[in-house]
């Protein structure tokens, strides 16, 4: 019997399970959108980040990530459909690039 309740524990949990809010797809696609975040290139908040230091013919570099929580919509939609070093190819969809913006911006309102 307890194997029974515990092989149907995850489809009870999906039926209980709400949707999730829109702000709420729109962090877990910052944090994951197809198999490594943007946060781990970019920042929490889009801030832009040092990704490595190394150095070359013994001057110290950095490889770094730009800021992203700054620039406008169409500047972001044509980066994230641009082949770039370093910056994978994640082929999101136009709802998929609009919920990462929003993301990005989501504190604009209080900042003013």
């Amino acid at each position: 019997m307890k194997t029974l309740l515990f092989l149907l524990s995850p489809l009870y949990l999906l039926a209980t399970a709400s949707f999730i809010t829109p702000a709420e797809y729109a962090a877990q696609l910052y944090k994951n959108p197809r198999g490594i975040g943007c946060h781990k290139c970019h920042g929490d908040e889009g801030e832009g980040k040092v990704i490595a230091k190394y150095k070359h013919k013994g001057k110290e570099r950095n490889f770094s990530a730009p800021k992203i929580n700054s620039i406008n919509y169409n500047e972001f939609y044509r980066a994230l459909n641009k082949r770039k070093s370093g910056m994978p190819r994640y082929f999101l969809t136009d709802k998929e690039v609009v919920a990462l913006y929003l993301y990005l911006h989501r504190n604009d309102k209080k900042k003013k």
